[in-house]
């Protein structure tokens, strides 16, 4: 059986959303070893559950995308994670701050997925 273009993408699309629905529960660790969080923000993310489910969502979204995007497209989602990472951190142990950081690089993550499994639009 052959998968059309819009079947392969919906099959991609829900692949990643159960990957993202399947996170840890929130006895598990960051995306970091918890034991080794040297910064303020480090330390807010591994003593705050929704920062640390937020961490692990973002962690393999990121993962996601970048198994999903070509290679010319890959450096620069790995620059922009840097970046990112960086602006986080300047929230020092701020979990508002850090809160947002995370809220504003999960939804830039999703666009980046949705461009790649519904470049057109899903319809």
């Amino acid at each position: 059986m052959r998968l059309t273009s819009l079947a392969l993408a919906s099959m991609i699309a829900l692949g990643a959303q159960v990957a993202v629905l399947a996170l840890p529960t929130a006895a598990s660790a960051a995306s970091f070893d918890c034991r080794r969080a040297a910064t303020g923000t480090e330390r807010a993310i591994c003593a705050t559950t929704s920062l640390n489910d937020r961490d692990v969502q973002m962690a393999q979204l990121y993962g996601i995308v970048r198994k999903l995007v070509p290679m010319g497209t890959r450096g620069a989602i790995m620059d922009r994670q840097s970046v990112w990472i960086r602006e986080r951190n300047r929230c020092g142990a701020d979990r508002a701050c850090i809160g947002k950081s995370y809220d504003r690089r999960i939804a830039e993550l999703y666009r980046v997925l949705e461009e790649r499994v519904y470049p057109q639009g899903p319809f």
